[in-house]
């Protein structure tokens, strides 16, 4: 008879049933993974040898988490994971308001239903997805919410006195009993309630209405923070820190690679195939992130959130396809240009200081993608030096010189296909250049790598480049006249 068939007390205790601590279910669950090999976490990428192992020695140690991060650092989705970690399937008291174990039952009802039925108390099954529980801790929680309140409806329907503990109705704590319960940004939490959770993370008690009650909840606790909060708007009160088994920091991609990674794998089969997007756009992309955390218009304390990059990304897909869609077109590849789309993704995802507000937010995501060009230009273009020689031509002098004949190149957003590569073409030695440093690029992407080469001489002040309404524009700036003369 396979477990979940099992309707009785009498035929749980036959089949050789043991109860078992939801931290203990969690530690033997993952020490069968991790002897096997299988991976304790999937498609968390960049933990893999940082915060997961951190996570699992505090499983094993059956602790209380909290992951200290800042936005954006996939901690709820960590969390989340941990059901995996559960058995399948759980035996419960059918009827019980808080998961009482048959074997092991804590609640008044189960105890009393037990000792009349015996043997033949129904039992039912709780599946591993439904031993979740998840509450944003915002100032307006109150212990009601949290630990639970005396429902004097039901005293009326049972005509219970109030000095029946059986008139309490739980909140999400007690019914999380046996499950995983995640409190997100705990420093939003009021003090006051925070004092709450004291007794059920180390006495096993809570306390309602006067009601002292002695009941060992076994809830693995996963609290989540973001290090902003402990300043701007709250605190995690130092008996409360005491008594959480685990602070695990989490982070953002240390490098380029893991940022694409993610990002790929999280707007998976969402990029339109007739759209080939360069490697070169997904660094620039990425990098945009990594620009935005060092920012001096940036307010480094808020963080800037993974799903920027996703967004952006999308965006940016879809600035191509609206593209490709207006003109008629089956295919194409992405432009530089097309970053003028992922403004908007950027803007909300980005809290400005003071002197990023003034500039204003578009300002400042332009500024962001501009210092991406200029950051890996010298990846796949010759370096620009400050001091050069009179005499020796540099690498850029023949491009340059064409611009400072009074010419001028202007590229608006939504130009057909055949139009942009004309346009791109018809200045002399751009396709020359790329040519010659990157002519082992795919072919769709080398008028990609001119408009690069374009933006990355402006961000350097070699050029000036306009935005318009309709497009970009690229001249000669009076400064290099100036500098020549």
């Amino acid at each position: 008879m396979r477990m979940k068939e099992i309707t009785t007390l009498g035929a749980l205790r036959a089949s050789g049933y043991t109860p078992t601590s939801i931290q203990d279910e969690l530690a033997q669950n993952l020490r069968q993974r991790l002897r096997e090999g299988q991976p304790s976490f999937e498609g968390l990428l960049g933990y893999e040898y940082t915060v997961i192992p951190d996570v699992e020695r505090a499983i094993l140690s059956g602790h209380s988490i909290n992951l200290l991060g800042l936005r954006g650092q996939a901690k709820t989705r960590l969390a989340r994971q941990m059901t995996g970690l559960l058995n399948q399937w759980v035996p419960v008291v059918e009827g019980s308001e808080i998961n009482d174990d048959p074997m092991d039952p804590i609640s008044k009802f189960a105890k009393e239903t037990i000792a009349k039925l015996g043997d033949k108390t129904p039992i039912s099954w709780l599946h591993r997805d439904d031993r979740f529980f998840e509450k944003l801790a915002t100032p307006d929680v109150t212990v009601a919410d949290l630990i639970g309140d005396v429902d004097p409806i039901k005293a009326a329907n049972l005509k219970l006195s109030y000095a029946d503990e059986r008139v309490i109705h739980f909140g999400m704590i007690p019914r999380a009993h046996r499950c995983i319960f995640v409190l997100n940004e705990l420093p939003d939490l009021q003090a006051r309630i925070q004092v709450a959770l004291f007794g059920i993370l180390q006495e096993k008690e809570i306390q309602i209405r006067g009601f002292k009650l002695r009941l060992p909840i076994t809830t693995q606790f996963v609290f989540t923070a973001n290090p902003e909060d402990y300043t701007n708007r709250g605190s995690i009160v130092t008996p409360l820190k005491d008594r959480i088994g685990s602070q695990i920091m989490t982070h953002y991609p240390f490098s380029l690679e893991v940022a694409k990674a993610i990002t790929k794998q999280e707007v998976k089969g969402r990029a339109a195939a007739q759209i080939h997007v360069p490697e070169l756009a997904r660094d620039l992309l990425e990098q945009i992130g990594f620009e935005a955390r060092k920012s001096e218009y940036v307010d480094g304390k808020s963080g800037v959130s993974a799903r920027m990059s996703i967004t952006a990304f999308e965006n940016l897909i879809s600035t191509a396809e609206r593209r490709i869609l207006l003109n008629g077109e089956q295919d194409t590849c992405l432009r530089m240009s097309d970053f003028i789309g992922i403004i908007a993704a950027i803007n909300g995802k980005v809290e400005l200081v003071y002197e990023g507000e003034q500039e204003g937010a578009e300002q400042i995501s332009l500024h962001l993608i501009n210092q991406s060009v200029k950051t890996l230009f010298f990846k796949y273009f010759p370096e620009i030096k400050k001091l050069e020689h009179k005499d020796k031509e540099g690498p850029y002098d023949r491009l340059l010189s064409w611009f400072y004949g009074d010419h001028d190149l202007f590229l608006e957003d939504g130009l057909p296909e055949d139009v942009y590569r004309d346009t791109l073409r018809a200045v002399p030695h751009l396709e020359a250049l790329v040519d010659e440093y990157q002519g082992n690029s795919a072919p769709a992407e080398k008028y990609f790598m001119m408009e690069f080469l374009l933006w990355g001489l402006e961000t350097h002040k070699k050029l000036n480049k306009y935005r318009t309404i309709e497009g970009f524009k690229f001249k000669d700036g009076l400064g290099n006249i100036l500098a020549d003369l």
